[in-house]
């Protein structure tokens, strides 16, 4: 199906045209001249124009003019009329007209053309997308480890929703994998053939949150330069994942309701309505009732794209799945050699607590990979942090004031345990800071030298 627009000042022949067209399936709309005409392509988009030539007011080559300057994406364009010339038919083609036709033409002959001229136009819009979407896309999904009970739980409702085009809510602490999970929505849709366009809502400044969701018209503001279009436009068939959409600036937000439930909107700048086919998969680490009850996130959004939530719960909560995660990642980042876990590493990383879940543990396989001989991993070259916090108790003594926990303080530590202490609550401030060897200097009161001492006396510099 095209969408159709029929020019010309004969009433029935419009019409006839208007019906023929309709009956083999395209969407058609009539105009009786070239200004009508202009006002319904200001409105909408179409994908082929049949224009005659002889019109009132604004003629079919006026009317081409004007379409081939202002619009950025014209549709093809057909003319139509009845008194041919070589001259018109070379200005016609020079002006970007698709062909030209003679009255009087054969309705199977113009049937044809149309088609051809429709396809000609999808094939031009295709590769609009395609060149956005090559822009933004990232490597293929990885396999989702799933030892856990939690983990396969999620499995089985992600198959049971993704063949809807139910909006889906994915919630959980920052670096769980729910983009993961919503590739694999999209991958197990019928929309898996469509394009997967993902957006992270607390990345980019109100302004530029919305051209880049919705696009823009040339001129619309300082810079834009040329049309530009929106993500919702490019995941037209497909899906698309708004990450952290509790961040969304609440201007925004009412803009993005209006089109989940009309599937239009109208890019920045822009008078004409775009309809698109988009199914929403967003994604949060707030809890959403919180962000309702301060006023930060719509009620009526989070209904809209909140139809059915799915859950991932912390690492720490599921450490069924942190040795197979671990090999899994190893086998991204070292391949084809990845190195092997030693068991002593594999206990220090399945009791650690793994606060930036999946994403922290890749990070400190890195550094293990670039650290370690003999192709093996022990707990050596495991981060400080993830070695040592596990078997340590946690002490209430501080450098400069006195815990309000403790009233013994250094002072009455025995020399036995005063190393003891002095270690542990180098690893407490070391955590703080996300060892960052200067603020935890400058947060126990001492030198960096004293504290670069202090770690190689301990053994806590793996570096």
């Amino acid at each position: 199906m095209a969408r159709i627009l029929v020019v010309d000042d004969e009433k029935n022949l419009r019409l006839v045209v208007q019906k023929e067209l309709a009956r083999i399936g395209h969407e058609v709309e009539v105009a009786m001249n070239g200004e009508e005409a202009w006002g319904l392509l200001e409105d909408r988009d179409f994908d082929v124009m049949l224009s005659d030539i002889n019109m009132p007011k604004l003629d079919g080559m006026a009317l081409l003019r004007r379409l081939s300057e202002n619009l950025a994406d014209p549709p093809e364009v057909i003319m139509l009329t009845g008194q041919a010339t070589v001259e018109t038919a070379i200005e016609a083609m020079k002006l970007g007209a698709y062909d030209y036709l003679t009255k009087p033409y054969r309705i199977n002959e113009l049937t044809m053309l149309v088609s051809q001229a429709a396809e000609k136009h999808e094939l031009k819009t295709d590769n609009q997308r395609m060149k956005a979407q090559i822009q933004r896309t990232s490597s293929s999904m990885p396999d989702i480890v799933a030892e856990s009970p939690q983990m396969k739980e999620i499995l089985r409702l992600v198959k049971r929703v993704a063949p809807s085009d139910t909006s889906v809510l994915i919630t959980g602490e920052s670096g769980t994998g729910k983009e993961l999970i919503a590739q694999a929505i999209h991958r197990l849709s019928d929309r898996s053939d469509k394009t997967f366009i993902d957006l992270n809502c607390a990345a980019l400044q109100d302004t530029l949150l919305e051209s880049e969701l919705f696009g823009h018209e040339e001129g619309a503001f300082s810079g834009a330069g040329k049309r530009k279009l929106g993500l919702f436009e490019i995941a037209d068939g497909g899906t698309l994942f708004l990450d952290e959409v509790m961040e969304m600036p609440p201007a925004l937000q009412s803009k993005l309701l209006r089109a989940l439930e009309t599937r239009t909107f109208f890019r920045v700048g822009g008078v004409k309505k775009v309809e698109v086919d988009v199914r929403l998969v967003a994604a949060t680490n707030r809890s959403s009732r919180q962000a309702v009850e301060e006023g930060v996130f719509r009620s009526d959004l989070l209904y809209r794209i909140n139809s059915f939530e799915i859950n991932i719960p912390p690492l720490r909560e599921r450490r069924e799945d942190i040795e197979p995660l671990a090999r899994h990642l190893l086998k991204q980042i070292a391949s084809p050699n990845s190195p092997d876990l030693a068991q002593e590493a594999i206990d220090s990383l399945v009791s650690y607590k793994w606060s930036g879940n999946v994403r922290q543990l890749r990070n400190c396989l890195e550094r293990a990979v670039l650290l370690c001989d003999d192709g093996r991993i022990t707990r050596r070259e495991l981060a400080p942090e993830v070695v040592y916090e596990r078997s340590e108790p946690k002490v209430s003594v501080s450098y400069g004031e006195p815990s309000e926990h403790s009233t013994n303080g250094f002072q009455n530590a025995s020399p036995t345990s005063l190393k003891d202490i002095e270690r542990q609550q180098i690893l407490h401030a070391l955590e703080k800071t996300g060892w960052h060897r200067g603020k935890t200097a400058e947060l126990l009161g001492i030198s960096p030298s004293t504290l670069y001492r202090r770690l190689r006396e301990y053994e806590l510099d793996a570096s």
